[in-house]
C-alpha cells in the first residue's frame, strides 16, 4: 500500500473515532478548541462506521447519544467496512489524520506514517506526525 503524502498547507482534515467523539463527554475536553489550538485550520470527518458504532452503542450508553449528537455537526464520510480498518482505510485514502486513544490503532497509524491525535492528561489533546504550519 502506498505511504499517505500529507500537505504542510490548507486545513487539516481529521478522523474522529468513537472515543474520539465521546472525550467531551468523558474528560474536561474542548474538542473543538483543542483542535484548532494543535491544527489551526482542520476539518472534522465523521466515517459512517463510527456513526453506524455509535448508534448501537447509544441504545445503553447515554454518552454514546451524546457523540451521536455531537458527530452531526460535522460532514460525515462514507467508507466501506466496520471498525479499525476502516478508519484506516479512509485515513490512507483521504490523507487525513485520525484521532484516537485506541492504543492498538494508534500503532498501526503510526507504522503507516499517518498523523495520530490523542488524549494526553485528560484535557489536552497530542498530535504525532503533522508538519509544522
Amino acid at each position: 500500500m502506498p505511504r499517505p503524502s500529507f500537505p504542510p498547507v490548507g486545513p487539516v482534515s481529521v478522523l474522529l473515532d468513537a472515543n474520539a467523539l465521546m472525550m467531551p463527554f468523558q474528560f474536561s475536553l474542548d474538542l473543538e478548541e483543542e483542535l484548532k489550538r494543535l491544527l489551526g485550520d482542520y476539518e472534522v470527518l465523521v466515517p459512517s462506521s463510527v456513526l453506524r458504532e455509535l448508534e448501537g452503542l447509544s441504545k445503553t450508553d447515554g454518552r454514546a447519544r451524546a457523540a451521536l449528537e455531537l458527530a452531526s455537526r460535522y460532514r460525515v464520510v462514507e467508507v466501506p467496512g466496520e471498525g479499525d480498518q476502516a478508519i484506516f482505510s479512509a485515513a490512507v485514502e483521504r490523507s487525513s489524520a485520525v484521532l484516537t486513544n485506541d492504543s492498538k490503532l494508534r500503532r498501526r497509524l503510526r507504522r503507516a506514517d499517518i498523523p495520530v491525535i490523542y488524549l494526553r492528561g485528560r484535557s489536552k489533546l497530542q498530535a504525532e506526525g503533522i508538519p509544522l504550519r
